[in-house]
């Protein structure tokens, strides 16, 4: 049963990344006349109905998207997770990085219900290269396992998901899960 004013499902992308590699905020690169994290928030909020950056509000305020600081700052994805469930805005929240350009709204619905088919506190997709923690579906109920893992400064990513019995999702096309961390990578990736 939802909490009243919860919504069934929210979705989030994490923009809170240092982009150190690629020289420039990653989430603000153009792309096809938007900006990336444009781009992604608009295909999670066609799978969530909703989508809320996490990241610098004074950043990204100019985008007109609803914006949340993380509340665990420097403890990387782990703290922007932790800033969605924290949220308490849905039961099943559909989290993806902001680096993702070819991410789209199909997969992301197609993630989505299977995490609630399967009820799992954490369904993560799944390439041969292996588990992409921010391309997931989070329950609420996974909160706790992510403040455990704040309060012992263990914020890898892969072992918040050993900690949730996270369950994978197979991804046939791996080039959907790809990330863009260098200008190199991202002038292939809109070739």
């Amino acid at each position: 049963m939802e909490a009243a004013g919860r919504e069934s499902s929210a979705g989030f992308v994490l923009t809170g990344g240092q982009s150190r590699r690629m020289g420039r905020d990653k989430a603000l690169l153009p792309a096809g006349g938007i900006t990336l994290v444009e781009r992604i928030a608009s295909r999670v909020a066609e799978a969530a109905g909703c989508v809320t950056l996490v990241g610098e509000p004074e950043r990204y305020h100019s985008l007109g998207l609803p914006v949340v600081a993380d509340l665990m700052e420097h403890c990387g994805p782990l703290g922007g997770v932790y800033t969605a469930l924290k949220l308490d805005m849905a039961d099943w929240n559909l989290i993806a990085a902001c680096d993702m350009p070819d991410l789209t709204t199909k997969l992301l619905t197609e993630l989505l219900n299977a995490a609630k088919a399967a009820d799992a506190t954490c369904l993560v997709a799944q390439t041969d290269a292996g588990l992409h923690p921010l391309c997931a579906v989070y329950h609420r109920r996974a909160l706790r396992a992510v403040e455990a893992a704040l309060a012992r400064k263990s914020f890898r990513m892969h072992d918040l998901l050993s900690a949730v019995a996270a369950v994978p999702w197979p991804v046939d096309n791996p080039i959907l899960l790809r990330n863009v961390n260098t200008p190199a990578e991202w002038e292939v990736s809109h070739t």
